[in-house]
């Protein structure tokens, strides 16, 4: 059975040390944001984590969910609801969210901390109270101030949970092709009627009521994305004053049977006239959706860091105890049968690998937390526009990349655990299987990668891309003079130069050719990953260097470091080779060149 210990140690250098969170919380004016009040979130968050969410991981997995098909009715594995409860007594649904509706206006970035904690310890309970914070931003942002008064309270304080109905099982992420419809009633209410799919947490018992955002068209809508528009629809009907109704036409039809995340209610909803109101303006439902999924994304990303986390912390644990084989160089454990395998130099080469991407890509996710900390708090116009530009092209590298790694990671890890590694005792199997939905959450790989240079960068000239590059020479030409970071500034900047050219000169072939966009997508997010991961280990570096840690966590930063610009980074020599290569060797074959089947 795997366990959970959280990372506490790394994610006070990474909020102190290297992002000087107290500082940045200071100037964005959260007063009671201290250092002493971070440190008794995370310490609280962790023991949470780890004696309550971590013990019901693996019942989750094996018990799963229960769908009564007569009712409808959703039940959540043994233990689930109990600790939600506790979840609510402890304040945490509220943690990131405004004090005006309930919550306690802690930054996002620590909130991101406490969702790791979370997540690593059970990521399918950690689905049934996640959807309800893009539930919130939406109505925050769009909602009628009725709306705002009626549903935001109950969602922030975890009295409700909410949803995010948005596609359908004919248009996948076209969702200009959903078939949904919204039809007006004479007292100002619609009535919803359709079935969307892959709806996390669309029905349970861990509260009386779920407020599902649901998009549907107007009977005048326009064709195409233009004419969707968003409703806020109840489990059970609520009334412009706050009172609760009668149980809403809306049940779940189905549970999808999973690879993973069994714990975690995975619904087919069906919408049978069900009342609703609509959020914000007609057929202007897009951009309510964007709020939900742009909130969603970062989190995703930081599912598949957590996955990572816990499968490397057993992976480590099992290769220090197993004894098997003998060091290359000679025994190292003479009296005993035989060496930890540790000592194994391609061991150490998955460990080290899964290491550098989860210590590096912890300070990705958190650094787009703290950007959007930036983006929403900071009293100059300028900061907020520049952060977020930052976090709107940091988005897609760090949910697809956090994800991506975390299927490599939790692969590494089975692989130390060699055949103990398939079955489900040391629990490693499953954290393969959970990490899988990640890069599927939110928009696949493929999406997030077109979103990243169509939107994210063609679109904008490369705003964000400008921006990021700008920070990276202005922490070079800090430490210019810094002989400690040498070995790490210089190719760093040669990457940075190259990341820039090689980004002209895919736009420039586009701009004759748009599946030239198509063809490098994925190739140049990964690029891109690379490179931002190689700024955050030597900022990583100069951190440590310039902290009061112990000599032996310094010396860890920068060997971890080594091994990731002389082992992983050189990866963006193959990924520059295949975007180069063009969109020719993909678009020649003909369609039935790919065989009769």
């Amino acid at each position: 059975m795997s366990t959970y210990k959280a990372p506490l140690d790394d994610l006070r250098f990474a909020l102190y040390d290297v992002l000087g969170a107290e500082a940045l919380f200071a100037d964005l004016g959260f007063a009671d944001a201290n250092r002493e009040l971070i440190d008794a979130v995370l310490d609280e968050a962790a023991r949470f984590t780890e004696t309550v969410l971590a013990p019901l991981n693996r019942t989750g997995d094996e018990i799963g969910c229960v769908y009564d098909k007569a009712s409808g009715d959703v039940t959540p594995p043994p233990g689930f609801k109990q600790a939600f409860d506790q979840f609510v007594e402890g304040g945490w649904t509220g943690l990131t969210n405004s004090p005006e509706h309930g919550g306690q206006g802690m930054p996002a970035l620590v909130g991101a901390a406490m969702t790791e904690m979370v997540d690593s310890a059970n990521l399918a309970w950690g689905n049934f109270p996640m959807l309800s914070h893009g539930a919130v931003k939406a109505l925050e942002t769009y909602g009628e101030d009725w709306q705002k008064t009626v549903f935001l309270q109950p969602l922030v304080e975890g009295k409700w949970t909410g949803t995010m109905c948005l596609t359908e099982p004919h248009c996948g992420t076209d969702l200009g092709l959903l078939k949904t419809r919204a039809e007006p009633l004479a007292d100002g209410k619609y009535s919803i009627t359709g079935t969307k799919i892959f709806i996390t947490a669309g029905e349970h018992d861990l509260v009386p009521n779920i407020i599902h955002l649901v998009l549907a068209k107007l009977p005048d809508a326009p064709a195409g994305a233009k004419g969707i528009s968003l409703f806020v629809v109840p489990k059970f009907k609520v009334e412009r004053d706050g009172s609760v109704g009668e149980r809403n036409a809306v049940r779940c039809g189905a549970l999808e049977h999973k690879m993973g995340i069994h714990g975690s209610a995975t619904c087919v909803m069906n919408f049978d006239g069900a009342e609703g109101y609509l959020v914000g303006a007609p057929h202007k439902g897009l951009q309510a959706m964007f709020v939900m999924m742009n909130s969603a994304r970062l989190g995703v990303g930081v599912q598949g860091l957590s996955q990572s986390e816990r499968a490397y912390q057993n992976a480590l644990r099992y290769a220090r105890e197993r004894l098997q084989s003998r060091a290359l160089t000679g025994a190292k454990n003479p009296d005993k049968p035989a060496d930890p395998i540790l000592v194994q130099p391609d061991v150490r080469r998955m460990l080290l690998s899964q290491k550098a991407l989860i210590e590096g890509g912890r300070l990705l996710a958190l650094s787009a937390y703290a950007q959007l900390d930036i983006a929403h708090h900071a009293q100059d116009a300028a900061a907020r526009e520049r952060a977020d530009t930052l976090v709107s092209f940091l988005t897609p590298i760090t949910k697809a990349c956090l994800t991506e790694w975390s299927i490599e990671n939790t692969y590494n890890a089975q692989q130390c655990f060699g055949g103990h590694g398939y079955i489900a005792e040391h629990g490693m199997e499953q954290l393969a299987r959970d990490a899988r939905i990640t890069t599927l959450y939110e928009g696949t790989t493929g999406i997030q990668s077109l979103d990243l240079i169509g939107r994210k960068t063609a679109a904008t000239q490369g705003a964000g891309l400008k921006l990021f590059l700008a920070e990276v020479e202005a922490f070079a030409k800090q430490h210019a003079d810094d002989a400690a970071l040498a070995e790490f500034l210089v190719p760093l900047r040669a990457k940075c130069e190259e990341w820039g050219k090689l980004t002209i000169a895919t736009l420039t072939r586009a701009a004759t050719n748009p599946d030239e966009l198509g063809a490098a997508s994925t190739d140049y997010l990964f690029y891109s990953g690379y490179v931002v991961l190689a700024y955050w280990w030597a900022r990583s570096v100069a951190a440590a260097n310039a902290s009061d840690r112990p000599q032996a966590f310094k010396d860890a930063k920068r060997d971890t470091a080594r091994f990731y610009f002389a082992r992983i980074l050189p990866r963006t020599l193959a990924h520059k080779a295949a975007i180069e290569a063009g969109a020719d060797c993909l678009m020649a074959l003909p369609d039935a060149g790919f065989g009769a089947h």
